[in-house]
């Protein structure tokens, strides 16, 4: 592997879900074997578990506005010192750089529901990276350092 560049899995260790939050359950359950698998410890694949719950949630919510009949691509693969979950969409496109940091001082009964997600991403993993294609869509890639 070259410095820098992650190996994607065969395509058979992929899971495809729709676009609802029913599916989250199958999403996470889908993580956390491949943590198992991978043999990371229950405080990593927590970290993981609950990144991929963050944007599963936020694609659900945002890329595809709350419509369930778009589709999810979640793969999940390591190599000797990597553990990577990636999900594809095919939802709206959104600039990474316009995501405020949610203001966590604020007293907590004056703050809005939600706005949380990328921050528990990028507080969780150890790179979160977003790719929009006109093409092929959009892909989150999150890493954690083994």
């Amino acid at each position: 592997m070259e410095a820098g560049k992650l190996t994607p899995p065969p395509a058979d260790d992929e899971l495809v879900v729709s676009s609802s939050l029913d599916a989250l359950p199958q999403v996470i359950d889908f993580v956390r074997q491949a943590c198992s698998q991978a043999g990371l410890a229950n405080q990593v694949s927590f970290a993981c578990e609950l990144a991929t719950d963050e944007a599963c949630t936020n694609i659900i919510e945002h890329a595809y506005a709350g419509r369930s009949d778009g589709v999810i691509r979640v793969a999940c693969w390591h190599d000797r010192d990597t553990f990577v979950v990636q999900l594809h969409d095919q939802g709206t496109p959104f600039d990474p750089a316009a995501v405020r940091e949610p203001p966590l001082t604020d007293d907590l009964a004056g703050r809005p529901l939600g706005g949380l997600g990328m921050h528990f991403m990028r507080s969780l993993m150890d790179e979160v990276r977003f790719d929009f294609d006109p093409v092929t869509g959009n892909t989150v890639t999150m890493t954690k350092r083994l």
